[in-house]
């Protein structure tokens, strides 16, 4: 009887240590833990950076900053940055393509296209008041993406600006867009209005 009272007392008091062992294990894990609400919290985005990143790689150097001849070719004049067709750059008559299938010529900037929509321009996009987007407010901007329309409800947006893909863009994404636009220097450079087709 002894015996048997003393081999229950030995394997409860063993149930008690390892449940103790479990605690102290379960404690220190939790205490190296970080919290849980803590990593879920993304970093904040810098609307600037975040818009400078979509320009990049949504092409809008490609056509709205004046390209020339390097050593490798083509390359952007980034002192034009973002500045559109420049004004000094006076076009002659675009040439005539015929029916195709070759319907459309640009100039050697990629500032200006012709086609059979008439002649357009890259616009200023950087933040000049009287030249560029200055005056627009966020909205205008936005509705000019999502509606292709100048000024979000002027004249059509003309080719080649891919307005149906970057109209796709959220909202974050095209007011960070509108603040990358409104951070870089003001060009001061009137590029010309769009030509239409010619009558038939």
């Amino acid at each position: 009887m002894n015996v048997l009272n003393s081999g229950s007392r030995s394997a409860s008091g063993y149930g008690v240590a390892a449940f103790g062992l479990v605690v102290l294990m379960a404690l220190g894990f939790a205490a190296c833990a970080k919290p849980a609400e803590q990593a879920a919290v993304p970093p904040p985005v810098d609307p600037v950076a975040r818009g400078a990143y979509l320009v990049n790689i949504s092409g809008c150097n490609d056509c709205h900053t004046p390209q020339r001849f390097g050593p490798t070719g083509l390359e952007p004049d980034m002192t034009r940055m973002l500045s559109g067709h420049p004004a000094e750059l006076v076009l002659p008559e675009p040439p005539k393509l015929g029916e195709g299938p070759w319907i459309w010529t640009g100039t050697g900037t990629l500032t200006a296209y012709a086609g059979p929509w008439g002649l357009s321009y890259a616009r200023n996009l950087t933040p000049d008041v009287e030249t560029g987007i200055g005056a627009w407010t966020e909205e205008m901007f936005v509705q000019t993406i999502r509606n292709g329309k100048h000024m979000g409800t002027g004249r059509p947006l003309l080719p080649p600006m891919p307005w149906k893909w970057t109209a796709q863009m959220t909202d974050e994404d095209l007011k960070a867009v509108y603040a990358y636009l409104k951070s870089i220097p003001a060009v001061a450079n009137q590029v010309p209005e769009p030509v239409p087709p010619p009558a038939p």
